[in-house]
């Protein structure tokens, strides 16, 4: 795991304003609306896949259409609930949901596919479901961790979090075609089981937890969806080098294919991290970027030193989880990109995401 040298990233993040509030007297987003999924629907339309938070912190997914003035996105109209904690492994004893949505539109497939968080009985896992019109969902169940001796480790007793497909096929290091998928191995087993403490892959020295890439090989996708769940191939792509990183980095929205590479919007935590079962309130959440080899995705070619987007703002700073600033969807409106980010676990900002040269 060593240091990256390269930290030019020819891009900015720019405020342009608050797009969800909480709806008052909803008592599906009492305790916040926050880290949406995005995608353009069989209309053109654009919507956002809000995490949408009832009392008790029971997440559901909803659907919201984008407005947009002035080729800026200020404001939703929501149209419902796509996707509710109604399965037996998306609801434990003291806690439930579908959570943090990620949604790509993957070509080669005609779907959508969302990544989630469901927060079952065991804790969070990942979870696949997929879509056509971003309104009717097929859940696929969570995912699963094919077992790679190498690593002398089974990735499927872990938690994991923030992962996120890639929009297009790549190659996998065996050599062939394959759907690359982002995500947040949680190496701490006592979260689960106490007493068994932490516990990391072979070859792996820092303990805090990173970005890691796992595959799927294309034709068991075509031969039968239900591969999407079954992950592949495992590498570790990048962990904490830079200060507003220093506990711990994540993945955010789906990566995006630029000049240099893919472009993968992160965000990096400091602070002081509760049990994965409490809702942090000692933590700092700010946004950077990394650029990813566009031949080995597992590659990292370059990444910030410092966070494109920091909590600054009152709505930033302030809310069910103070400072964070939490990207989960980039969307191209009119020519220019806006990306969509959660605010302190209760808003939903977008900023202008533009080169820098």
């Amino acid at each position: 795991m060593t240091m990256t040298t390269e930290t030019h990233v020819p891009y900015r993040l720019t405020r342009m304003g608050v797009v969800m509030t909480p709806a008052a007297g909803d008592p599906n987003e009492v305790e916040g609306v926050l880290n949406p999924g995005s995608g353009r629907g069989p209309d053109g339309e654009l919507y956002l896949l809000p995490r949408l938070v009832a009392d008790g912190n029971v997440s559901r997914v909803g659907l919201a259409r984008v407005v947009v003035e002035d080729g800026v996105p200020t404001r939703v109209e929501r149209e419902g609930v796509v996707l509710e904690p109604d399965r037996g492994w998306e609801r434990g004893v003291g806690n439930a949901g579908v959570e943090d949505p990620r949604v790509t539109w993957i070509e080669t497939l005609g779907l959508h596919v969302m990544t989630y968080v469901a927060y079952g009985p065991l804790g969070p896992r990942t979870a696949i479901a997929v879509s056509s019109d971003l309104r009717e969902w097929r859940r696929l169940g969570p995912a699963l961790f094919r077992y790679q001796d190498d690593l002398d480790m089974d990735l499927n007793l872990f938690h994991n979090k923030d992962t996120v497909f890639f929009p297009e096929p790549v190659t996998a290091p065996d050599g062939r075609e394959a759907l690359a998928v982002l995500h947040r191995p949680m190496w701490d087993l006592g979260e689960t089981k106490p007493g068994q403490g932490v516990r990391v892959p072979a070859g792996v020295e820092d303990e805090r937890q990173s970005i890691w890439i796992s595959y799927i090989p294309l034709a068991d996708v075509r031969d039968d969806l239900a591969a999407l769940t079954l992950w592949e191939q495992h590498r570790f792509v990048a962990g904490p080098e830079f200060p507003f990183e220093a506990l711990k980095i994540g993945g955010g929205p789906p990566p995006r294919r630029i000049p240099e590479g893919w472009l993968v919007l992160h965000h990096g935590v400091t602070g002081v991290l509760e049990s994965a079962f409490a809702q942090q309130q000692k933590v700092n959440y700010a946004a950077g970027a990394l650029i990813l080899d566009a031949d080995d995705p597992s590659t990292v070619v370059a990444r910030t030193p410092e966070p494109l987007l920091a909590p600054e703002t009152d709505d930033e700073r302030s809310g069910i989880v103070p400072n964070v600033v939490f990207p989960t969807a980039i969307e191209e409106v009119d020519g220019r990109l806006f990306v969509f980010y959660g605010m302190a676990d209760s808003k939903i900002g977008v900023a202008l995401l533009e080169r820098t040269d």
